[in-house]
């Protein structure tokens, strides 16, 4: 059997303060990066700065998510408002998909007319950007194992650090060989790596959209467990979904004539799936005809 633990954890108070230093940062190395692939025509210093303020953004979304995800439930939002970390999960995945694909574009140009470019001056800002990119990254790591968010914040910062290399290559590359395709190839990368993380985190985001059923806990199952409990004769119309990245609902129809028994089956679905949000209609027969499953 499935080992079935689903942690409630937030993102602390401490960590969405040093994002929104990290935004704050992130968003004035975006303007040195952009203007300093501007002033050395470098496009891989440009594709740094377009993904870097993306970064910045998303660290914005991530952070209004968090707090909104906060707040307490309401009589209109009365499962509350964790979702929103998942929406914001959403929007930055969008995001991401999009500067990739513009990078390229940008990129397949600057391949095929490769242009001069100052290699001192982007190995300099890369420099920077490389320590900045680092430090956004390692603030979001620790929590990245239990949130989307700031999973897809950590991939996004972790791009940023490998984009920074890149650009220093390239900066190399042109100092010692004159070699100015290489910008163009760096760009490629960048987007490509975006555009992957996007593709592959997209699903589970939508996932909770669509309210599927969490990938550790099979249906099936579920429904015979509580089958298997005295006094149930059937259990029908039984549904289970994510009410945000955590929080697992279950929803069923049984037949049994043990009043006490929605207690014992909302308890027993705590204690082995970690289910907190159970709706149990008990019926004295299978008589549901707009009844499914």
């Amino acid at each position: 059997m499935k080992n079935h633990h689903h942690h409630h954890n937030n993102v602390s108070e401490k960590s969405v303060s040093l994002l929104m230093l990290s935004f704050a940062i992130n968003i004035a190395l975006s303007f040195v990066e952009l203007v300093g692939g501007i002033l050395s025509a470098s496009m891989a210093l440009v594709a740094d700065a377009l993904h870097n303020t993306s970064d910045a953004l998303s660290i914005l979304i991530a952070c209004i998510a968090f707090k909104i995800g906060r707040r307490k439930a309401t009589e209109k939002f009365s499962y509350g408002f964790g979702r929103a970390e998942t929406i914001g999960a959403f929007a930055n995945l969008v995001l991401l998909f999009v500067s990739g694909v513009y990078l390229v574009v940008e990129g397949v140009e600057r391949l095929w007319s490769p242009q001069r470019i100052d290699g001192v001056m982007i190995i300099w800002i890369s420099l920077l950007a490389l320590v900045i990119d680092a430090a956004t990254a390692k603030i979001s790591h620790h929590e990245a194992h239990h949130n989307t968010n700031m999973k897809m914040l950590f991939v996004h910062n972790l791009a940023d650090a490998f984009g920074s290399l890149g650009v220093i290559v390239s900066g190399i590359f042109v100092l010692w060989l004159g070699v100015y395709r290489l910008d163009g190839v760096i760009a490629l990368c960048i987007a490509g790596y975006m555009i992957f993380q996007a593709v592959v985190s997209f699903p589970e985001v939508v996932k909770v959209l669509m309210n599927a059923a969490p990938d550790d806990v099979e249906l099936e199952e579920v429904k015979n467990s509580i089958t298997a409990l005295e006094n149930v004769d059937d259990v029908h119309h039984i549904h289970l979904w994510r009410i945000d990245e955590h929080e697992v609902a279950l929803e069923c129809h049984v037949v049994s004539a043990d009043l006490e028994i929605a207690a014992k089956i909302a308890e027993l679905m705590k204690e082995k799936y970690g289910i907190a949000h159970c709706n149990i209609q008990l019926e004295k027969g299978k008589n549901c005809q707009d009844c499914c499953l």
